[in-house]
């Protein structure tokens, strides 16, 4: 479908005296919607994914690798720390998004941010912390930094010709492709990011144990990854509950998630929980207001208060409990209901020559080798050719050494200077390259000692010579020095891990049901479907119930605070919810609206509430054809937390009545015709489907209904026994003259 661009400014077309200034200016250009993408949106696509978003085989995006490589050009490797803000200012020649941007990128590879276990940039003054939202970091003009340690691992072959070289974005200077990190940098750090129709999410692992899997991998290619490498390791520590086959998925596949809970210690004195570490995902206002929000909706009564107590000693949130409370329950709870336990998703996109790939943790490590070992290789070839060229230079020289008077007469007895090198190429047989160096050299040097000195070189030169060329004509060499590296990186940086790993044997077993406390209730429901909870002290306190206009109380019943509550709604749905998700309320107040509160269909309405605990007994339904279904409770008891059944009684019919019924009794049946039935529930056999038409109870002549029914109670009927059946169906006796007297009336 083509699409139109108008210039905006043009509300007339434009007149002959403008007419050649603006060339057209008014006119409508037809261009291709497709033509449009390609030519505008994906080449940012392209610049996001390539350039920004995804990290590379060496674990860097390139505004990391600008950053670090610009520190180490400064000399920050070795040297003292400067001012942040010069740091940020020198990386604009090599990175143009901004200081602010540049700046954050740089807090986020500080030490003192916390966010990475090796962290690239030693710090100094407030960077923040990655556990919180609103510690903000200072501002670049006060804070200092310079290159961490670890990162001579990163820069130690940069000269060496491992890697390429390109422009920067105004061909001024140069810049690495890649950084040869001598250990797999792409797994030991996390690394986020989000492209145009792609993200990554890598999470980190201990160093150690991804030194020792890439050995091993290196060894035998067929090696068990999850033996060596455990789990990730994340910075805040915490506890991984550790699935097996989970985590092989995540290290098959890329894709996956890790559980990380966090860990808390109890104060028995004080009697407070201190939590001291969290998941990844979170952060410690978050975790805050959670909690305070669950203990505003009565959600968790067994807080006192909560605070944040984080200071110089790390991150610390403090919840004072109130007497009796049982802290490890209490721990369980908040963790299935905040972000103290949260999933840590994997998605291990990486740009490999290019080209983003999801890879697993094998493939990830095998693409890692492939990359150092050209890096070695790289490496011994260049160290390989400034030997060789050394030695061809002294190779000249030694040629000379034999009649050092005959070069001194040549270069004497030379009349232009550019003879010299020729004469001397002529007078040795020696090659343009080896003449110069000849003839630079001084005059002092001419002399045998200095000559024969120089030429001793020349033996372990070729010994050297030959063993490079012995280690890239050899793979197995190329691997002994990549595993030599990888075990030096990691009795030199290894570190204890900070995760603590829960398996599913000792994790605590959770309770399906939140601890509710359970005491006497009064449960209202009323025709219009408003509920109230209240509580027999304020209930006798209270005076008339207060209804809506033309409404009327159905059902109230006394019950447990922990009882189960059944809506059952006029589209043959039940939603359940339990008492205790109702705040207490008084009389005076209309209550909550059932529809609403359970988020039921437009339209729709409840029309009986059962209360249970148990599940015991029995649903009576009875229809307006004079049928009546007997579904045993047990049918509406589930073992997930499910809040909407469908089918819950059947629609071939309208309802006229509902009950629940934990024992059999009496029902009075009233038709349209006036006729009355009483019918024992015992006759009626019960059925395990929800959805079922029941069985023939009342006979009705064409046109007439079951217009009411009700539990009957002694003393309802004068005559009780006229209108009682032996058999079923049965049409019902009319009430004799002096059964119509007082409540019958109202039939």
């Amino acid at each position: 479908m083509p699409s139109r661009k108008r210039n905006s400014g043009a509300k007339q077309p434009p007149s002959s005296q403008t007419r050649g200034v603006i060339q057209g200016a008014g006119e409508v250009v037809e261009q291709r919607i497709a033509t449009t993408l390609k030519d505008n949106f994906m080449p940012y696509a392209m610049s996001v994914i390539l350039s920004r978003a995804l990290p590379e085989i060496d674990g860097f995006k390139p505004s990391h690798r600008k950053l670090l490589y610009t520190m180490y050009k400064m000399g920050l490797l070795t040297g003292a720390r400067t001012k942040s803000a010069n740091i940020v200012g020198q990386t604009m020649k090599l990175n143009p998004h901004g200081e602010s941007a540049i700046y954050d990128t740089m807090v986020r590879l500080s030490r003192g941010y916390e966010a990475l276990l090796h962290p690239y940039v030693d710090s100094k003054g407030n960077f923040g912390k990655y556990y919180s939202r609103d510690m903000a970091w200072a501002a670049s003009r006060y804070t200092e930094a310079k290159l961490d340690a670890i990162c001579q691992e990163l820069f130690a072959d940069l000269d060496r010709d491992t890697v390429d070289f390109v422009d920067n974005y105004d061909n001024t200077l140069k810049e690495p492709t890649l950084l040869p990190a001598t250990f797999p940098t792409i797994l030991v750090n996390a690394n986020t990011g989000i492209a145009v129709g792609m993200a990554s999410s890598i999470c980190p692992f201990n160093l150690k144990e991804v030194c020792e899997t890439t050995i091993a991998l290196m060894k035998d290619p067929q090696h068990d990854v999850a033996s060596t490498l455990l789990a990730p390791d994340f910075p805040g520590g915490g506890q991984i509950l550790y699935d097996r086959a989970q985590m092989e998925e995540v290290y098959r596949t890329g894709r996956g998630g890790v559980r990380v809970r966090a860990r808390y210690t109890y104060d028995k004195s004080a009697n407070c929980v201190d939590i001291t570490s969290i998941p990844p995902t979170a952060t410690c206002e978050a975790v805050i207001e959670k909690v305070v929000d669950l203990v505003k909706q009565g959600k968790i009564k067994e807080i006192a208060d909560i605070r944040d107590e984080t200071g110089l000693d790390g991150l610390k949130i403090t919840i004072d409990l109130k007497r009796g409370v049982d802290p490890d329950k209490l721990m369980q709870r908040l963790f299935r209901m905040t972000q103290l336990e949260d999933t840590f998703s994997c998605n291990f996109n990486v740009l490999i020559a290019g080209v983003p790939r999801v890879l697993g943790v094998r493939e990830l490590l095998q693409e890692w080798i492939a990359f150092r070992v050209e890096c070695v290789r790289r490496r011994t070839h260049f160290d390989m050719q400034q030997k060789q060229d050394k030695l061809h230079l002294l190779q000249g020289l030694e040629k000379i050494l034999l009649d050092i008077d005959k070069a001194i007469a040549i270069i004497r007895g030379t009349q232009e200077e550019s003879e010299v090198v020729p004469n001397l190429m002529i007078g040795f047989g020696i090659d343009e390259t080896q003449a110069e160096y000849v003839a630079e050299i001084r005059l002092r040097h001419l002399n045998r000692e200095y000559i024969l000195r120089r030429t001793e070189e020349i033996s372990r030169l070729q010994e050297e010579v030959a063993q490079l060329q012995g280690i890239l004509n050899s793979k197995q060499k190329v691997n002994g020095i990549i595993v030599k590296e990888l075990q030096e990186v990691a009795k030199k940086y290894g570190q204890p891990r900070r995760s603590m790993l829960i398996y599913a044997d000792e994790m605590q077993e959770e309770e399906p049901e939140e601890e509710t406390p359970d005491y006497p209730v009064h449960l209202f429901f009323s025709k219009e479907g408003y509920f109230k909870k209240i509580t027999p002290q304020s209930l006798r306190m209270s005076g008339e119930q207060k209804l809506k206009e033309g409404d009327e109380m159905a059902q109230e019943i006394e019950a447990g605070n922990n009882s189960d509550l059944l809506f059952f709604t006029d589209r043959c749905q039940v939603y359940k919810a339990k008492a205790a998700d109702f705040a207490e309320t008084k009389a005076s107040v209309l209550g909550e609206y059932i529809p609403a509160r359970l988020g039921m269909d437009e339209g729709e309405s409840a029309v009986y509430m059962a209360v249970t605990k148990a599940y015991e007994g029995c649903m009576l339904f009875v229809f307006e054809n004079g049928k009546v279904a007997k579904v045993e409770m047990n049918a509406y008891a589930t073992k997930t937390n499910r809040k909407k059944l469908l089918n819950a009684y059947s629609d071939k019919a309208p309802l006229a009545a509902a009950f629940y019924a934990q024992e059999d009794g009496e029902y009075l049946l009233t038709s349209s015709a006036g006729r009355m039935l009483l019918v024992h529930s015992g006759a009626i056999a019960a059925k395990s489907t929800k959805n079922t038409q029941g069985v023939a109870v009342m006979t009705l002549k064409r046109g007439h209904r079951v217009l009411h029914a009700e539990a009957y109670r002694e003393g309802m009927l004068s005559k009780p026994n006229r209108h009682r059946t032996k058999t079923l169906p049965a049409a019902g006796m009319l009430p004799a003259a002096d059964e119509t007297a007082g409540e019958q009336l109202k039939l």
